[in-house]
């Protein structure tokens, strides 16, 4: 068990060994040894959350290769506050004695100037104040009918960039438009692009052409409904007994993002877009259209689908969230998070005035302050925690890799799949069983077999449980599961009664290709019919099968059920014992041609990230952790290979050669080669060679990078 301690003002992140069950009081002290910190001043968050000194890691759920957030405490000097707080009083009995005009005072007249300024209207060479404009939305992104009331200088340090597709540039100026029909609305500042002269002839539908530039009514939301207005590059008119129909592309936003092949259904206004005229070239009419008001105004988007605004319906999507009554609007509270309305009378209990606070929030939206846990305060206490949360045991049972949780889960296949995974390769090992379950292999953490008594079972693990089971490499016989006293939180015992062929023993026969059989089993008409069952290795099989790996958990390929039959076993007990095969076309991890693959798809075990080997952590004399007593901890229970190079130091220097020596060849021979039925079908893509070429470029990576 390790997690991870970033500093919230550098980033720097150190990895440190712990326990689930450390007390936070405990890792502050490793947490001092790192960072060089005094503990008194190191401030500890997750998940929102400060570490408080009295409670555990695993009482804020913290798990394998978690962040932990680190605050350092600025240390005060009692005499540098001093002599700031007499510095500041001079300062100011010096500004009252020369009367220094303050800078609150000249910011303020530099506002009253800009202000000034600001009611200064320039001159512009399209619109002057008093034109009805088409403006666009910034917020809405469409267009809408506004008054120009005035016109002023750009003055941001930035110019805004031009839209290449507008058919003039912006001038450097704003202009302020009243959006009419709107008068709650404040006048919204635009430039020169997001303004033209207002679109007032309707095209009829006969003299629409492929190609033309309008503006039209659409949803984006929902294309049956009325919606705002858009520019649209007409596509397709489509005339049929049941209606006529316009498809073209729609564009939307400040940006003109562009929505291909939309289905326009409002084809009573259709409106031709005005060029952009200068001021010089306008006649007298042109003139009084623009400065006129215009008489009917365009029909808009719904406010309420659900109701179609009608005032005298109730409806809970734009009126009252509890009555749906649309009435008494002065006495209705809307929510800032939902933006629903609630009568106050509706409320419980009801409310008789206004609140007093600025912000409101409705009965769902609101956060109950008794479940949040200010800064200092202690947890509050959970119903959904199991028994161990409460425990008053001493045992330290945190610190091995068995008892944290999955960091992944294998979305590929669904849980349920046969066969192999997608991208895991035969001979693919796994340092601890939370990384086969995370990699989809076998998704139990513990259990040995992960199947269903109703669809049959779908990986197993040998791990040498049982002293019944016999593993020949190709071929091996396994031992069901079941018959023992497991309470206790025990992982191991003794037979103490008879299996019987129910839940994963019924479920790894299901996979034999014959009929099922509770009292004398059965064997398989033809056992390459059966359902594939992915096998993983352990390496605690080593010391009863030379086929198993010596480290680590190994993916040893697909195998089928021949037969299975109930045995009096070793315990004198009756077991259910299954015979499977190998029946995968990769070569298995124990051959020379399975050897051969691995070192060419460059398949080395594989650790979980962040990892630091166990024995850095318990070599530690300094380590202040309570140590357990249990003879199965982290580097006992996970990680034997670790506790034979405490005992025998030659052997484990032996391996690190071997591993350093198998290391240099695999860079030597990581380069994948293709399978010629693959190749054959590259050579007759002629029209994908050039991708090719490039893919075939990644071969000398290897398969990983290759496929990736």
């Amino acid at each position: 068990m390790y997690v991870q301690v970033r500093m919230m003002d550098t980033g720097v992140s150190v990895t440190i060994p712990t326990s689930r069950t450390a007390l936070v009081k405990d890792f502050k002290t490793l947490v001092e040894k790192k960072f060089h910190v005094k503990s008194e001043n190191l401030r500890l968050f997750f998940a929102g959350k400060q570490l408080e000194n009295q409670y555990r890691l695993f009482d804020y759920s913290i798990n394998v290769n978690d962040v932990i957030q680190l605050m350092v405490r600025a240390a005060v000097n009692e005499n540098s506050s001093q002599k700031k707080s007499v510095s500041k009083v001079t300062t100011k009995l010096c500004k009252n004695e020369t009367h220094i005009p303050s800078s609150s005072s000249a910011a303020s007249s530099a506002s009253d100037k800009s202000d000034a300024d600001d009611d200064i209207s320039v001159e512009s060479k399209y619109f002057k104040v008093g034109d009805y404009v088409d403006m666009k939305d910034y917020h809405y992104g469409s267009w809408f009918i506004g008054k120009l009331i005035k016109i002023k200088k750009d003055n941001a340090l930035v110019e805004k960039p031009n839209d290449p597709k507008s058919p003039v540039k912006n001038d450097g100026l704003l202009y302020v438009v009243a959006i009419e029909g709107c008068p709650e609305e404040l006048p919204i500042e635009v430039h020169l692009q997001e303004i033209r002269p207002h679109a007032s002839e309707i095209l009829p539908l006969e003299k629409l052409k492929i190609n033309d530039q309008v503006l039209m009514n659409y949803n984006v939301d929902y294309p049956q409904e009325r919606g705002y207005w858009y520019d649209v590059l007409v596509k397709e008119v489509k005339k049929s007994r049941r209606g006529h129909e316009i498809i073209g592309d729609v564009s939307v936003g400040i940006d003109n993002v562009v929505l291909k092949n939309c289905h326009l259904m409002f084809l009573d206004d259709i409106y031709k877009v005005k060029p952009y005229k200068l001021l010089i070239e306008r006649t007298p009419e042109d003139d009084k259209i623009m400065q006129t008001q215009p008489t009917v105004m365009r029909a808009g988007a719904l406010y309420c689908i659900k109701c179609k605004d009608n005032m005298e319906k109730s409806c809970k999507e734009c009126g009252c969230r509890i009555c749906g009554g649309k009435d008494n609007e002065d006495k209705q509270l809307m929510c800032d998070e939902c933006n629903h309305p609630y009568h106050m009378v509706c409320l419980n209990p009801p409310l008789n005035e206004m609140p007093g606070d600025d912000d409101w929030y409705c009965p769902s939206c609101k956060n109950d302050e008794n479940e949040i846990v200010k800064a200092g305060e202690k947890l509050k206490a959970s119903k959904k925690k199991g028994p161990e949360s409460i425990s008053t045991s001493k045992r330290d049972w945190g610190k091995g890799m068995a008892c944290v949780g999955r960091t992944k889960k294998c979305n590929i296949v669904p849980s349920n799949h046969f066969g192999p995974i997608p991208g895991v390769e035969v001979g693919t090992t796994w340092l601890f069983r939370v990384q086969v379950s995370e990699a989809g292999i076998h998704r139990p953490p513990v259990g040995g077999i992960h199947g269903r008594d109703n669809q049959g079972a779908f990986s197993i693990v040998l791990s040498g449980g049982y002293e019944d089971d016999v593993d020949n490499g190709d071929e091996f016989l396994y031992t069901g599961s079941g018959g023992r006293d497991l309470s206790g939180n025990k992982r191991t015992a003794l037979q103490s009664c008879d299996q019987e062929l129910t839940r994963y023993n019924r479920a790894l026969a299901l996979n034999c290709n014959a009929k099922i059989d509770n009292e004398k089993g059965a064997t398989a008409v033809d056992w390459k019919k059966g359902k594939p069952v992915r096998v993983i290795r352990n390496y605690k099989l080593r010391k009863h099968s030379k086929y198993a790996p010596e480290l680590g958990n190994r993916y040893d390929g697909l195998y089928k059920v021949v037969k299975y039959y109930p045995e009096t076993g070793i315990s004198g007990f009756t077991v259910w014992r299954f015979v499977l095969r190998r029946d995968d076309p990769i070569p298995a991890p124990w051959t020379a041609q399975g050897k051969k693959r691995m070192t060419q798809l460059g398949l080395k075990i594989i650790y979980p990230e962040n990892y630091i080997p166990a024995v850095t952590a318990t070599n530690d004399p300094k380590s202040k952790l309570p140590r357990s007593k249990r003879k199965r901890t982290l580097q006992e229970a996970d990680i034997e290979d670790n506790e034979q190079c405490e005992s025998n130091n030659s052997k484990c220097n032996l391996l690190e050669k071997e591993d350093n020596n198998a290391n240099s060849k695999k860079k030597m021979k990581i380069q994948y080669k293709l399978e010629k039925e693959a190749d054959e079908f590259i050579k007759a893509d002629v029209a994908n060679r050039k991708y090719w070429d490039d893919c075939k470029e990644m071969l000398n990576q290897g398969k990983k990078s290759f496929f990736g």
